[in-house]
């Protein structure tokens, strides 16, 4: 994994402050909006240099069109949420800028200790944050349902910010919340409630994809992380490779539109065996040094991913790894299903599922 060294700091912003910019880089992002008719008269139409539908569009002329992942809700300070849960959004570092929004169950008792949950948002890299309304929802519901403290990362996307920004602003972000371990971090909700004791990792799909990297990063003997990380949950992982596996051709669509999606956000790197999105190939550092004890992995069965998150977790089982794998198939749904239904039975059932892994305790090695 190609992550540099970092210097961990972090300071708070005013809530008002910390929108108002990323408004502000909302606006540099917003659709260019011409009509049908315009275009076909204009000389000036603006050429497409790629797409990758429905979640983005780029130009020539640079100007990059985010189709999805674009809105903007506010943390709930106060009683805002619904849940019972609290939420602030924070600055972890201005150069390069990384933020985070932070949740705390608001029946917490002074000084009460709570799982760590770090998560890092999907969306193929390309788009989205945890300040939208998709991710906000889902992280508001599974604070509330898991009674945990969490921090879910926003990181700088592609194309803007290829491959590796996003793994180099998750471990920013990553060891800036593990430096509060001894509760005299600038962040008093994690000193105050965050037990380190159990720290997790989690994602869907392109996050599920960097808490990955972020585990095995973390079990790197040079580098590594100055508390152990108890669990990560991987919730639909975006991991690829060339040749096809299980039913990845039943649905050749599907295939071909994930087959361009490494090369787009990884230029530099542009292999679909990339270690990074292909953990399981052979240049790929072995599980066994994955940084944690338990893994969960999710997967759906309509989802074209499912048999990478079979195969990793068949992997985990075999490869000599000393922890603990469990894996979670949902039948009849697609990629990210949860994420469009808060209500829906199966989204329920994976939250609680979700729920009882981040506390549940390890039980010991014989």
């Amino acid at each position: 994994m190609h992550v540099r060294r970092i210097d961990m700091c972090g300071r708070h912003t005013h809530k008002d402050e910390l929108i108002e910019k990323y408004k502000r880089e909302d606006e540099k992002q917003a659709p260019l909006i011409i009509s049908n008719t315009s275009l076909m008269e204009s000389s000036t139409k603006p050429q497409i240099q790629y797409e990758f539908l429905p979640l983005i569009r780029v130009y020539k002329n640079g100007h990059v069109e985010r189709l999805l992942g674009t809105d903007f809700v506010p943390a709930a300070t106060s009683n805002g949420s619904l849940t019972g849960v609290l939420s602030k959004d924070i600055i972890i570092k201005t150069e390069p800028n990384i933020s985070a929004r932070l949740y705390l169950p608001k029946s917490i008792n002074t000084n009460q200790k709570l799982p760590l949950l770090v998560y890092f948002h999907g969306g193929g890299f390309f788009i989205s944050s945890p300040f939208t309304s998709k991710y906000n929802n889902y992280l508001n519901t599974l604070v509330a349902e898991a009674s945990l403290i969490a921090v879910s990362v926003n990181y700088r996307k592609a194309p803007e910010h290829p491959i590796p920004a996003a793994y180099e602003d998750s471990w920013e972000a990553l060891t800036w919340v593990v430096s509060h371990c001894n509760g005299d971090g600038p962040e008093s909700w994690l000193n105050d409630h965050a037990d380190f004791g159990r720290v997790f990792l989690s994602g869907e799909s392109a996050g599920a994809n960097i808490a990955h990297n972020m585990a095995i990063f973390a079990g790197h003997p040079e580098f590594g992380l100055s508390v152990p990380l108890l669990g990560v949950a991987l919730v639909h992982p975006y991991f690829w490779g060339s040749d096809p596996i299980g039913t990845e051709t039943a649905n050749m669509e599907s295939k071909a539109a994930t087959d361009r999606l490494w090369p787009l956000i990884c230029p530099l790197n542009p292999d679909n065996d990339d270690p990074r999105v292909n953990p399981l190939s052979a240049d790929a550092p072995s599980l066994v040094a994955l940084g944690c004890k338990r893994v969960l992995i999710c997967v759906a069965e309509n989802d074209v991913l499912k048999d990478r998150g079979w195969a990793y977790y068949q992997e985990l089982s075999r490869c000599g790894w000393m922890g603990v794998a469990e894996i979670m198939e949902t039948d009849g749904e697609g990629h990210g299903f949860h994420l469009s239904d808060l209500q829906n039975e199966k989204a329920k059932d994976l939250i609680q599922r979700l729920a009882a892994f981040f506390n549940r305790e390890m039980p010991p090695l014989l």
